[in-house]
């Protein structure tokens, strides 16, 4: 308790100091790291701003490079068109030039190429002293001398000037800046003939910057490679044709380059610009854009804005709860230290109210914390029970008062030897109590002990191993310790000795539970037990396995008489009656002997053994016994052989539905067949149905055989003459499933059969299980229409309760009543009864197993509906039992003739 509270105390005073400084110093932290996010943020913001600004100028310049190089090319294929024409025409002087250039049909050949390309514009034709002599946008062409020109005065005096030149000049016929575009002529050995070229206003380029300038404060200029500004937008006069090949290093750099894009100062306005300028490939031109640094961060500040906005907010609301959290730890700091006085208030009640004694010692061996209910437990002294006493005074006190029998000393001193680990014992008290003592070291060197009286929890304990080992109705050993036991007697067995296990299975019982109910059957289990605890011997061991199995261990065993006298002691105590709550009942039983180690020396194989065994008692007739023989085994191998191929066969098609025909002892008309499943086995031959159909109702195969029979039957009936009807056996195990109705209502309509000529058989053995729905069951198909015949009616229970509670349509009689039939003693009077009994209740019977003339004339004469059996025929495959209704018809129509010819003669 003294270091519950101490750890209590320890926890407010890390709410007081610790947590709440980490807290300020992360939330400061936090702000900070919230401060720098932003700031590394917005410079992200400005380089990706500038980046993206930048990649747009370059876009920008790139299309424009790319356009207007394709439109000068275009010109200059006309340029070079008109030069190979006036090679291929031949002139090869001035005056020719002169002469051959100036007509009309020049004019129209310049107009038809103008007209191809529309945004050229016109063409001019300039002879060598410097006249306009045809143009493609006039004609006349106007008399213009344009020898004073210096491109002119280049291309005629200097041998060395290029093919074509390009530069801005003030137009002498509009009075504006245009940028001219020339090549000049020359003759076969080189003489100056002239001059071919056009004139570009800048407003013409400047019209199509407009279209692509990119935002305020923007600008797109075309410059000569020399520097010289050819047009801009926006457009200024003042700066056409200006040279700015005349700046700085960098400024003049740019004019050297194909591609540039960085930033200076715009010698123009001042202003802090970024710039992205590109050559035309195959022009001196430059195209180039540019944007103030400020116009390319307008996004920028705006994204700045928000991110201030946001971090401020985010380190305010950061600081806000910072404060509230601040504020409610003091809060609650307060708070546990008004709840910590509370608690150890109630800590003392708790400790001197629970159930256990509780003792804290210190490390001098000195009580420090004692309950009452630990005084109470033992009805000490509390005068002398205190703290600051002693462990040795309180067991001497214990020993005076009487709740201690040991030695003190020893005691006093065993416990002080293990005190330093944690440790548990139960001691058991003068007047008869167990008392549980745990001891719990601590780490300043005393201890704590509790004390539990634990009493009743054993008792609940061996009570709960008792019914874990027992039988809860009989309280003989169960299942689980009758393993145990035969277990331990296999490993204690000597050399030349023997166990016996004696599987017991009482007969009969189920129709015990099922006639008089389960109260009765326990009544009768319970002295069945008794009995067999009777008849055992001294060293026997008896145990109930589950339901209405028992078995016997029986050691030491040393000779078969040894065996059998007990199985005789067995048989004669429970073949003796009964009185289970007045009825006096009699029973007996099955039982399966194995003897260990000669039939086994392992647990699981003596009880397969054994268990063998008492299955061939009951294959044996019930009410006997068998020792393990090998050929059980055998046996069981076989069984399970046969259940392995009878899956097999039901997979792969090897059952075959074969039919018995029944026949009216009235008219000797075949009324109807039943259908019989057969199985042909490759290896075994055919296979008897009493074989596997116990193989397939007890695996639950039958289910399947039953569904696939009745779809077959069915679909064979369906070709049948419309008088006959089709009788298909249901097992009990078919009424289990609960859908039976469908399924046959799922037959009748893939067949498209007739409910009303199908008639189901079934035994009682479908009644007894579960009569209720079993009778619901019967309704239900009596409501889709088809008739329901009660098979091997008489060698049941219940018979005639379930004649009255439900109206079958047929009886049908067992062969054992056909049998002896004709004898003296025979069982002519219970046809005779169950005849009229059928008759009085308007069904139809029919005599199963006929195999006589004789049979057959004694059942006509007491009245039976039906017969079937060998006497009139086995039965057949689906193809030859169609064969024998058309056969018997036929003689059946024979006889009348004969007997209509007798009558008339």
């Amino acid at each position: 308790m003294t270091k519950f509270c101490s750890r209590l105390f320890d926890q407010a005073a890390l709410v007081r100091s610790g947590p709440i400084r980490w807290l300020v110093v992360g939330g400061i932290f936090l702000i900070a790291a919230i401060a720098v996010g932003a700031t590394l943020m917005a410079q992200n913001f400005r380089e990706r701003a500038l980046r993206n600004s930048g990649r747009e100028l370059d876009n920008t310049v790139l299309l424009l490079a790319h356009h207007f190089d394709q439109q000068l090319q275009d010109f200059a294929v006309i340029q070079r068109d008109f030069f190979d024409y006036v090679r291929a025409t031949g002139i090869a002087s001035a005056e020719d030039y002169r002469k051959g250039l100036s007509g009309q049909d020049v004019h129209g050949m310049l107009r038809s190429k103008i007209e191809a390309l529309p945004y050229i514009g016109g063409v001019n034709i300039i002879d060598a002293d410097g006249n306009l002599i045809n143009s493609s946008t006039a004609w006349p062409a106007p008399k213009v001398n344009v020898a004073d020109r210096a491109y002119f005065r280049t291309f005629r005096y200097d041998p060395h000037s290029p093919d074509v030149l390009i530069e801005p000049l003030y137009s002498r016929i509009s009075g504006a800046w245009t940028i001219l575009i020339v090549r000049k002529i020359v003759g076969p050995n080189g003489e100056f003939l002239g001059v071919v070229g056009r004139g570009i206003e800048p407003a013409n380029f400047e019209k199509f910057f407009e279209s692509a300038v990119l935002a305020e404060g923007a600008t797109i200029s075309m410059l000569h490679r020399d520097g010289t500004l050819l047009a801009r937008y926006p457009h200024t006069d003042e700066l056409m044709g200006r040279n700015f090949k005349t700046g700085g290093f960098e400024q003049q750099r740019v004019f050297g380059l194909d591609h540039f894009a960085g930033r200076f100062i715009s010698p123009v306005d001042g202003d802090d610009r970024l710039i992205s300028a590109r050559a035309l490939p195959h022009f001196p031109i430059l195209m180039m854009a540019t944007t103030t640094r400020a116009a390319a961060l307008t996004d920028w500040r705006e994204q700045i804005g928000i991110l201030i906005s946001v971090a401020g907010a985010s380190a305010l609301a950061i600081a806000g709860v910072l404060i509230a959290i601040v504020r409610k730890l003091l809060e609650q700091h307060r708070a546990s230290r008004k709840r910590l006085t509370l608690e150890k208030q109630r800590l003392d009640r708790a400790v001197n109210n629970m159930t256990q004694g509780l003792l804290l010692f210190d490390a001098s061996r000195r009580l420090v914390v004692c309950n009452q209910r630990y005084v109470e437990m033992y009805s000490l002294s509390a005068e002398i029970v205190k703290p600051g006493c002693s462990f040795h005074d309180i067991i001497a006190h214990r020993k005076a008062t009487g709740s201690f029998t040991g030695n003190v000393d020893q005691y006093v001193a065993r416990v002080l030897r293990d005190v330093h680990v944690r440790n548990s014992m139960v001691v058991d008290t003068a007047d008869g109590r167990s008392i549980q003592i745990a001891n719990e070291p601590l780490a300043d060197g005393g201890w704590v002990a509790t004390h539990e009286d634990i009493t009743e929890r054993r008792r609940t304990e061996e009570r709960i191993t008792h019914l874990a080992h027992y039988d809860a109705l009989t309280d003989l050993p169960n299942r689980t310790m009758f393993h145990e036991h035969l277990r331990g007697a296999l490993a204690g067995t000597v050399h030349g000795e023997e166990l016996a296990v004696h599987y017991i299975d009482i007969d009969e019982f189920k129709g015990v539970n099922d006639a008089l109910g389960h109260l009765v059957g326990d009544e009768l289990l319970k002295s069945i037990a008794s009995s067999l605890n009777r008849c055992a011997g001294p060293t026997d061991f008896v145990a109930r396995l589950g339901g209405d199995e028992f078995a016997i261990v029986q050691s030491p065993v040393t000779s078969a008489d040894q065996v059998t006298d007990l199985v005789a002691r067995v048989f004669e105590a429970i073949r003796t009656p009964f009185d289970c709550m007045g009825h006096h009942l009699t029973t007996d039983a099955s039982i399966g002997i194995a003897l260990a180690p000669r039939h086994g020396p392992a647990l699981d194989q003596i009880l397969k053994n054994a268990d063998m065994a008492m299955y061939a008692a009951k294959a044996a007739g019930r009410r006997t016994y068998r020792f393990f023989e090998p050929e059980m085994d055998a046996k069981v191998r076989e069984r399970r052989q046969l259940e392995t191929d009878l899956r097999y066969a039901i997979a792969h098609g090897g059952l075959e539905v074969y039919y018995q025909p029944c026949l009216s002892l009235k008219d000797d008309r075949i009324t109807g067949c039943e259908a019989l499943v057969r199985w042909r086995h490759p290896e075994r031959g055919t296979v008897s149905p009493a074989e596997f159909i116990p193989i397939a109702e007890d695996t639950g195969l039958i289910n399947e055989i039953g569904e696939w029979v009745l779809a077959t039957a069915c679909r064979d009936a369906a070709n049948w003459p419309d008088d006959i009807r089709l009788a298909v056996n249901i097992s009990p195990v078919q009424f289990k499933s609960g859908t039976l109705a469908l399924k046959i209502v799922a037959a009748l309509a893939a067949s498209n059969f007739p409910a009303s000529r199908l008639e189901l058989e079934i035994t009682e053995a479908v009644l007894i299980r579960d009569d209720d729905t079993a009778l619901a069951i019967l309704h239900q198909l009596r409501a889709i229409g088809v008739r329901i015949a009660l098979d091997d009616f008489g060698t049941g229970y219940s018979s005639l309760s379930y004649l009255h509670r439900f109206p079958f349509d047929k009886i049908k009689i067992d062969r054992c009543f056909v049998n002896d039939i004709a004898g003296p003693d025979g069982s002519a009077s219970i046809v005779q009864a169950v005849v009229n009994l059928a008759s009085a209740r308007r069904m139809t019977t029919t005599a199963e197993g006929v195999e006589t003339e004789e049979q057959q004339r004694l059942l006509r004469a007491l009245g039976c509906s039906e017969m079937q059996g060998y006497l009139f025929s086995a039965a057949k495959p689906a193809d030859k039992v169609l064969e024998l209704f058309a056969t018997h018809r036929s003689q059946l129509a024979q006889r009348g003739d004969t007997e209509l010819r007798r009558e008339a003669g």
